[in-house]
């Protein structure tokens, strides 16, 4: 049986007008700024008017670390939304946007597949409303009003040597992870040593991510520390007088996407940080609209739960104020039988116990969910290769660690693959079973924040941290910055710092090589390993197939 690519699958897409699907959680027409005919981004005067209403069940939707061999969150999240519409829910899909870097890197789309998608799809993975395009320019506003203020007499003393802020771009490019600024004489100012991370690493788009409206955004724009003085003290971009025009550039991209599923139910497509880098959750405003809009609203948090699922928990949910009534951990056979041992040439080809081998990987993520005091479902995306003896294996393995496994085909089958896995998962939400709680307090000290993530989700024998970076953490806490979650930027294909140490290793070491304040957003950025803020391209890149055909139309992006 021969099956249509995902982009052969989107072209063919019925879609309704976006105010028809604004209709669907009772938006005004009036109230949707339109990008198109399919897209458009919901007013701000619309959100606040939501304000003190009930709101619906939150479900989060995450995975087992990432393999070559797919695990399909995104795609698991639409087929969930839209199984659950199908049943009779009225739920909603909150998604994060696509950089640019992995599209013409290595990743590829981020809109689902199959018939679980987000349309339109091209535009999503592309330029789609301009949302990157608009933090990117902010961000660099605030470095070049940094460095005009330093040739300008610098007022502010800011000490050269220590200007914290790089510049971003959204696009993978080794070549600008170090590089020195202001060469070329006088004019042109005083060289220094920077750099440019991408642009989902931004405390920008951290901070649009996080924020509340546009007051909130505002503040912590000006809350932003860009240097410090000789003596130490802090630089912020208030200081520089930046954060209003930073603000003034986010207007626009600080109100949510809509736009729709290929079975015509509302999605959110809002904010896009990575998880490895990055905190990985979409924008907390359009999770919060969802949840005033619809009676359940599916989200995810990127790449495994070691990394998403753990800062949806203990960064996301206790800046807004929300908490998950399930979380529905994807896994799939293939993904059990890689990290069991088999090749990925090899993957077609029955073999249970390779499946049983690689569960552990599983077994750690479910353990470690349950943690925080939410009910977990996993849920089995399905691949035509499965065999009913592979699943099974998958099923009573969950099954010992006191969970559910449900088989799901919404990659085939759309909805109707997906209203089992709907039907148990609104059962489990409208329980109202979970107790969540982050599994630190805010008052616990900085290093022994890392160590609690380590040793209680990684399940490392320690975190390993020289002197300068806990005299830094020390240094922050006698700031007042004690109380902040710490966001771990760590390989996403291992519990440890090693990309190629698969399955659930323990007695493995942490070792962090810097520490970051992000005041504006409200967190710590623990930089472990390897880890990259500004990726690299790979040998051969996507972008080497991507081009326009004959008809105009994209070729090669997913």
């Amino acid at each position: 049986m021969s099956y249509k690519s995902d982009i052969e699958i989107a072209r063919e897409a019925n879609k309704l007008p976006i105010q028809e699907i604004g209709a669907k959680l009772n938006i005004p027409s009036a109230d949707l700024l339109p990008f198109g005919h399919d897209k458009a981004k919901v007013s701000a005067e619309f959100i606040k008017a939501q304000r003190g209403k009930e709101d619906g069940k939150l479900i989060l939707v995450t995975a087992i670390n990432p393999t070559p061999a797919g695990e399909g969150k995104t795609t698991t999240t639409v087929g969930l939304g839209d199984g659950l519409n199908k049943i009779g829910k009225k739920a909603a899909v909150c998604i994060r946007e696509a950089s640019l870097g992995p599209c013409f890197g290595m990743k590829g789309g981020a809109a689902g597949g199959g018939y679980a998608q987000v349309v339109p799809m091209e535009e999503m993975n592309l330029h789609f409303t301009g949302d990157f395009h608009a933090i990117t320019s902010a961000h660099n506003l605030l470095s070049a009003m940094i460095d005009n203020h330093i040739y300008w007499g610098n007022e502010l003393r800011i000490d050269q040597r220590r200007v914290v802020w790089r510049r971003v771009v959204d696009m993978n490019d080794r070549a600008l992870r170090d590089i020195v600024t202001s060469l070329g004489g006088v004019s042109n100012g005083f060289p220094r040593q920077a750099g440019f991370d991408i642009t989902v690493a931004s405390e920008v788009m951290a901070i649009l991510c996080l924020a509340l409206d546009m007051e909130d955004l505002q503040k912590r724009l000006g809350d932003i520390i860009v240097a410090y003085r000789r003596d130490r003290t802090p630089v912020y971009a208030r200081d520089i007088k930046a954060d209003g025009a930073m603000a003034v550039l986010l207007q626009q991209a600080m109100q949510p996407n809509l736009v729709q599923t290929l079975e015509n139910n509302p999605a959110f497509v809002h904010g896009g940080p990575f998880a490895n880098i990055a905190h990985g959750c979409n924008s907390v405003i359009a999770t919060t609209t969802a949840l005033k809009l619809a009676d359940y609203v599916v989200t995810e948090a990127g790449f495994g739960a070691d990394l998403g699922a753990e800062k949806f928990l203990n960064i996301k949910c206790r800046k807004a104020g929300i908490a998950p009534s399930v979380v529905v951990l994807v896994a799939t056979v293939r993904a059990m039988k890689m990290n069991g041992g088999v090749a990925k040439a090899d993957l077609g080809a029955e073999n249970v116990a390779a499946v049983q081998d690689g569960c552990p990987n599983l077994g750690r993520h479910i353990e470690n969910l349950k943690s925080f005091g939410v009910p977990v479902v996993v849920a089995i995306n399905h691949f035509v290769t499965d065999t009913d003896a592979e699943v099974q294996a998958v099923k009573d393995f969950v099954a010992e660690q006191g969970a559910e496994a449900i088989l799901s085909k919404h990659w085939e089958f759309g909805s109707e693959g997906s209203a089992e896995l709907a039907t148990r998962v609104a059962q489990i939400a409208d329980a109202d079973v979970a107790s969540f709680a982050p599994i630190y307090p805010d008052d616990m000290p900085l290093f022994e924040k890392m160590e609690t993530i380590a040793k209680r989700i990684y399940r490392a024998d320690e975190v390993l941290a020289d002197s300068k970076i806990r005299n830094q953490l020390k240094q922050w806490e006698e700031q007042g910055y004690g109380n902040l979650p710490i966001c771990m930027a760590k390989t996403q294909y291992s519990f440890s710092t090693d990309p190629a140490l698969r399955g659930a290793p323990t007695g493995h070491s942490v070792p962090v090589r810097e520490v970051r304040l992000a005041a504006g957003a409200g967190f710590i950025v623990a930089v472990c390993g390897d880890i990259m803020t500004m990726p690299g391209l790979p040998r051969k890149p996507s972008a080497e197939a991507i081009m326009l055909n004959d008809e105009g139309q994209i070729d090669g992006l997913f």
